[in-house]
């Protein structure tokens, strides 16, 4: 994502976002929402089902991760991410905790590949949102290692290709 400090046009303080996760971005640099951002966080903070179609690398994890992580500071429960692969897994958990771990948000990454045990680890500490690859979730929910029960926001990231790869 590139340095938007000094680009004109909406800002991140525009759009309704908590001051907390307002702070968060700024002090990662980002004070002006891209074109996906700018359309998606005001209706998804209002806690609406949108569908969201950008290019790669035009912000589309922070256009869904940040209603998420306000939505979860004001009404608890817990969101879910679903991505059809480790690497966008790892990805998302990390642009997630830019601005999500300095506000107090957990997370806990599900993927293959991985140590179920140190998953299983994350998950007791009851994070703020689950990002997993639908096998692995389907894993935990199998061996009852992880519930839906506190789930109150999903997100499919990349669902067409989910569906492609036939999940």
């Amino acid at each position: 994502m590139t340095d938007t400090k000094f680009q004109e046009g909406p800002r991140f303080s525009d759009l309704g976002i908590s001051p907390n996760l307002l702070s968060a971005l700024e002090r990662q640099g980002f004070f002006v929402p891209t074109p996906i951002q700018h359309q998606v966080i005001p209706s998804a903070l209002e806690g609406k089902d949108l569908v969201g179609i950008a290019q790669t690398g035009t912000g589309k994890t922070f256009a869904f991760g940040i209603p998420m992580l306000q939505r979860l500071g004001n009404n608890k429960g817990q969101g879910l991410v679903l991505v059809p692969t480790r690497e966008l897994a790892i990805q998302v958990n990390d642009e997630l905790e830019k601005i999500g771990k300095s506000a107090g948000f957990r997370t806990a990454v599900l993927i293959g590949g991985a140590p179920m045990g140190r998953q299983i680890e994350s998950l007791k500490r009851n994070p703020n949102v689950v990002v997993a690859t639908p096998g692995r979730l389907a894993d935990h929910l199998k061996h009852k290692t992880y519930t839906l029960q506190k789930i109150n926001v999903v997100v499919l990231d990349e669902a067409d290709r989910m569906l492609d790869i036939g999940f």
